[in-house]
Parts: C-alpha cells; sequence; structure tokens
C-alpha cells in the first residue's frame, strides 16, 4: 500500500517562510505570524531579525514543544481584525483564534481540489444534469463547502458551534456565493445524521474532518476514539446507491493514516471503489524546502 503525502499549491495568499526551535514562520496575506510547532526540531534558517518582523505570534504558556500547551497571542496593533484572502476562486477572512490558527487550514487545499474533480467529473458523466449532493460535517469556517459548491455540487454544512457557522456565512457572503446550494446547520454530528437516516436523505459525497475532542451545541461529547467508529458505520446509510467520495482528514491524534485507511476501507467494503491514505504537509518556500506534517488522511472514490 502506497502512502500519499500531500502539501498546499498554488496559494498566492499563504506560505510557510521558516521553521525550526519549536516554531514556525507563517505568512497569511500581508502579514507574518509565529507559532508554535513541536515537529520543527531543527535550527531556523533565517536570521532573528527576520523573525521580529511578525503581526502576530502565538506564546505558548508552557513548553513550545508541548502540542497540547495553552497560550495566548501577541498582536501588532497594525493587524486588523480581520483580512481577507482568497484561493482558487473562493474568499475568506483569516483571523487570529483562541486555536493558535487563523480560521481556516491551507494545508487542506489538496482536499477540495481532489473533490472539485470528483464532483466535475461525475456532472459531466451524466450529461450535466446531476448535482452531486456533498455532506460536509465539521464544516468549521466553510471553504470546503464554498470550493465543493462552487464547483457544482449541493452542499449541506454541519458544524456544532454556532460562531463557525456564522463565519462560514460571512466567508460565503465575502465570495458572494449566496447564490449557491449550500444549507448551513448548527448542529452535532451523529445526531444530524441519524436524523438524515429517519428521513431518508442520499448523499453522493461526505467530507468529515472531526476533532480529537468537541462539544455539541447542546453539550454533547465528541470523542475521536470513542465517535467516530460510531459515525462511519452510520454514513453508509446516507450514501446514495452510487457514491462518489468520501474524505476523512485527523488533526492532533496520535495515530498513523493507516488506522484511518483501515477504518474507512471496512466502512466502504460493500460498495465498489478504493482507499488511499497519507499525511498532509507544509513545505517551506526556500531551497531544499523542509516539511511539517499538519494531519492524516484516508480518502475513498469510486
Amino acid at each position: 500500500m502506497k502512502s500519499l503525502l500531500l502539501h498546499p499549491s498554488n496559494w498566492k495568499d499563504y506560505s510557510l517562510i521558516d521553521s525550526g526551535d519549536g516554531k514556525k514562520l507563517e505568512r497569511f496575506g500581508n502579514f507574518l505570524f509565529s507559532r508554535p510547532e513541536p515537529q520543527a526540531i531543527w535550527s531556523p534558517r533565517l536570521s532573528i531579525k527576520e523573525w521580529e518582523k511578525t503581526s502576530g505570534a502565538f506564546l505558548s504558556s508552557s513548553n513550545p514543544f508541548n502540542e497540547n500547551g495553552a497560550g495566548k497571542w501577541s498582536l501588532k496593533k497594525h493587524l486588523p481584525l480581520k483580512w481577507e484572502m482568497d484561493y482558487d476562486n473562493i474568499k475568506f477572512f483569516a483571523t487570529p483564534t483562541p486555536f493558535r490558527h487563523l480560521g481556516f487550514f491551507p494545508d487542506q487545499s489538496p482536499h477540495w481540489l481532489w473533490a472539485a474533480k470528483k464532483i466535475k467529473a461525475a456532472i459531466n458523466y451524466s450529461d450535466k444534469r446531476f448535482s452531486p449532493k456533498v455532506l460536509n460535517l465539521f464544516g468549521y469556517s466553510g471553504l470546503a463547502s464554498l470550493h465543493a459548491a462552487s464547483h457544482g455540487a449541493s452542499v449541506t454544512h454541519i458544524d456544532a458551534s454556532k460562531k463557525a457557522i456564522n463565519f462560514a456565512f460571512e466567508n460565503r457572503d465575502l465570495s458572494s456565493f449566496q447564490h449557491l446550494p449550500i444549507k448551513f446547520i448548527t448542529d452535532d454530528a451523529i445526531k444530524f445524521v441519524k436524523r438524515e437516516i429517519r428521513r431518508e436523505n442520499k448523499y453522493d459525497g461526505i467530507i468529515l474532518d472531526p476533532p480529537k475532542y468537541g462539544r455539541g451545541p447542546n453539550g454533547e461529547i465528541w470523542d475521536f476514539f470513542n465517535d467516530l467508529p460510531i459515525l462511519l458505520k452510520l454514513i453508509t446509510q446516507i450514501l446514495s446507491p452510487e457514491p462518489i467520495f468520501i474524505i476523512l482528514n485527523s488533526y492532533a491524534i496520535r495515530s498513523s493514516h493507516l488506522a484511518l485507511h483501515f477504518a474507512l476501507n471496512e466502512t466502504m467494503r460493500e460498495f465498489s471503489g478504493k482507499v488511499e491514505s497519507g499525511e498532509l504537509s507544509i513545505v517551506e518556500d526556500q531551497e531544499d524546502p523542509r516539511q511539517i506534517n499538519t494531519a492524516i488522511f484516508a480518502r475513498w472514490e469510486q
């Protein structure tokens, strides 16, 4: 079994500038940020002076090599609360969040492009009379949903956080995608899928990016290792007879992509198709670049 190593490409508004000593230096639009990165166990290549040009730094309250360490942002006064960015014809806002990231994950873009190819191929195969139905669970700020809808899918976007849903609405409006068929719903993922089973609703594609731990809108507890197997067993009941794709992505869990590979392979054993898996990474924008793993994934295609 061959593993894949995917990294973002064709970004104008994002790049990994440098890394080392437990940190990474990134550009988001016109602003530089320093964030903790436990995997950067090497030395930075750029000078301290270059690292001091940041508009913001996330300061860990513990050892920077501790991936679970808490902390807070130190932001320069000139930095706006949020600013506009774009990728592949979708527009969205970047903003520092309490969770270290800036409201989106550029390393996810290979999945967006892959899903878009599957969506367009399905539309062309059906003589362009077909709009694939895509369910994006744990959809967060909506970039995967916006990208899929902009390539012809009808998308249902689910997130347990009302704040995240509002963020997704902002990104939709910024992209002027109000006309696209996207439903934004605040709900617990498992409860929503169970209701869809009862309603006999079916989907042609499913995107899953579950957190390690989380809470639903009514206090429901999400635990990756306990609840993902339950969710995977449920989603087969909402798949159309000839589904197109499933993407399963995971951050911040102590596991190999092999775990996701075989879990998804078992889930889809009654469907023809194949599963591939691997890692997402970001790559330094310099000669002889180093790479930092960001997530593991498995994905199924017809």
